[in-house]
């Protein structure tokens, strides 16, 4: 029987084994879970804006 994969909590950082009977992962617990879609909903996560484009950088009031 293969050994189960072990992945890391991304709340808490704890080991867990990623098998069926584990109903929260990849979290640990409820607890973790909960945790971070409070993240999500607070928008604690963002993905870095690179930058506008040209267009909406151009003052709108001069016009060159």
């Amino acid at each position: 029987m293969k050994k189960p994969v072990t992945v890391t909590c991304p709340s808490c950082g704890a080991l867990v084994e990623w098998i069926e009977s584990n109903k929260f992962r990849p979290f640990c617990s409820e607890r973790c879970r909960l945790i971070d879609l409070g993240q999500w909903a607070a928008e604690g996560y963002r993905i870095p804006d690179a930058g506008k484009p040209e267009s909406e950088n151009a003052d709108p009031e001069n016009k060159d």
